[in-house]
């Protein structure tokens, strides 16, 4: 019985360990947003919010941070994406700026006003406002 409850203790601690935190940032004035705004904007349905063009980035295709933000956050697989992708791009529009890094999207976000991206919590956002958080199991 002890064996069994230290196991599960162990299981339990290495889920909590390899769990990762991710947190939607932006410039100190944007204004909040709900989730459902959040999505809107990053399948650019809406492209403004209370008065501020919005210019979501998105981490390059093979990210794993980008996955979990499209799971997460989008309810959509990347195959779901491409073809939405495909048939906005007939409507004239275009999928969100892609970023190669992390830092990218920090200094991108840092020096253009609307702009929002994703990052994981190990990086440095306190200067950044957290428009929205996330857990994702590795």
């Amino acid at each position: 019985m002890r064996f069994f409850i230290i196991t599960v203790l162990f299981l339990f601690y290495c889920n909590i360990v390899n769990a990762k935190e991710y947190s939607v940032v932006s410039s100190k004035n944007m204004p909040m947003m709900t989730i459902n705004e959040l999505r809107a904007l990053y399948l650019k349905k809406i492209i403004f919010l209370k008065d501020v063009k919005v210019i979501p980035l998105n981490l390059s295709a093979n990210s794993k941070i980008r996955r979990s933000f499209e799971k997460n956050i989008l309810h959509m697989s990347e195959n779901q994406l491409k073809r939405y992708w495909i048939k906005e791009h007939y409507l004239g529009k275009r999928p969100p700026i892609m970023l190669e890094s992390q830092r990218a999207v920090q200094k991108f976000v840092h020096r253009v006003n609307g702009a929002i991206g994703y990052i994981e919590n190990t990086q440095n956002i306190k200067m950044f406002k957290v428009l929205y958080q996330w857990k994702d199991e590795e």
